[in-house]
């Protein structure tokens, strides 16, 4: 029987939003954001780098059957880069309007009846890290609905007629975006958390899977979380697997065992939170090896090394920026942060 198509698009929302949590998608880029100084800081520089690829300097899209649609986890992304440079407020804080918006906000983390919990945690995080209230955000009680969306086991899921796509990352992003509330995060989420660990110390991107796999990005965020909620005896596994995972230039690799700057900047972020200066220094030199120094993209991070691709650069770099300056998820704020988007002298 074929889909009606409201029921058509709320599916294609749902499938992008999961993608959105983890995965790299085809960016639209173009309107040039403020204007500013070349500057020799290679981390602000891919963070100008990054604002100036937002449409209308507000947003990201994804293109998908020819059809551009709202990228909102792309966008909080580079939300959360710019905060972590402390450059590109101004279009940091047109990205946070736009994601305030009715149609924007409601397509992204459900409607209410429909509820995506990973959606929900990680706007409600951004709101936080750029000083806004996630109690009143668009309308909406992130917090609360966030809440609501924790079962008995201390899992956060999604409530939704197409699916629960939550994994390693929902649960993180809940336990961070709670830990900043006067309330704080429930004991039971950090519970459940750490019990999801895998014999070798790393963390699944995926519950409930025949053989606990460890994984790269899903450990960065776990262990962010599990410091920023108290557990670090749960962390330190975590830690010790993501220092055994580091290749000898420094970088990570995926499931697929490429190395990238995605992996590789996640992993640092998490290092750096976990006091852990030397395996982060490497992480961060393999970042800045594969950082455009010269030409229209000067300032952007390559997915990989071997050759710079547009497609990817857009959330490798913002994947990427946070891991350059080693600011952690639980502390991270926008305070400060200077308007213009830098960009890279050429040397």
């Amino acid at each position: 029987m074929a889909v009606p198509r409201h029921r058509a698009r709320t599916l294609l929302t749902r499938v992008l939003t999961a993608l959105a949590l983890s995965s790299v998608l085809t960016a639209t880029a173009v309107t040039p954001a403020n204007a500013a100084p070349p500057t020799v800081n290679r981390p602000d520089a891919a963070a100008g780098w990054l604002a100036r690829q937002l449409v209308d300097g507000e947003r990201f899209e994804v293109v998908f059957d020819g059809v551009a649609y709202p990228d909102q986890g792309l966008t909080i992304d580079a939300i959360l880069a710019s905060a972590a440079a402390k450059v590109a407020g101004t279009n940091a804080a047109k990205a946070t309007g736009w994601l305030a918006r009715p149609e924007i906000l409601t397509g992204y983390i459900g409607d209410g009846t429909e509820a995506y919990a990973g959606a929900t945690a990680k706007l409600a995080l951004a709101v936080q890290v750029r000083g806004g209230n996630p109690a009143a955000f668009g309308g909406v009680d992130l917090i609360a609905r966030l809440r609501g969306l924790q079962a008995p086991s201390g899992r956060f899921s999604d409530r939704s007629a197409f699916g629960d796509y939550s994994n390693q990352l929902t649960q993180a992003f809940s336990l961070l975006a709670l830990g900043r509330t006067p309330a704080g995060a429930p004991a039971s989420g950090g519970a459940y958390l750490a019990g999801t660990r895998c014999a070798d110390g790393g963390y699944p991107l995926y519950y409930d899977q025949p053989t606990c796999v460890s994984d790269v990005d899903a450990t960065a965020f776990a262990v962010q979380a599990l410091l920023a909620v108290g557990r670090p005896t749960d962390a330190a596994p975590g830690v010790a697997w993501l220092v055994s995972a580091q290749a000898a230039d420094g970088s990570f690799a995926d499931s697929a065992g490429t190395a990238n700057a995605n992996s590789t900047g996640l992993a640092a972020q998490a290092l750096a939170v976990a006091g852990r200066p030397i395996a982060w220094l490497k992480a961060r030199g393999f970042l800045l090896s594969l950082q455009i120094r010269c030409g229209a993209d000067r300032g952007a991070i390559a997915y990989a090394p071997g050759g710079f691709d547009p497609a990817t650069a857009v959330r490798s770099t913002a994947q990427a920026v946070p891991g350059l300056t080693g600011s952690g998820l639980a502390t991270l704020t926008a305070s400060g942060s200077r308007a213009a988007a830098p960009i890279l002298a050429c040397p």
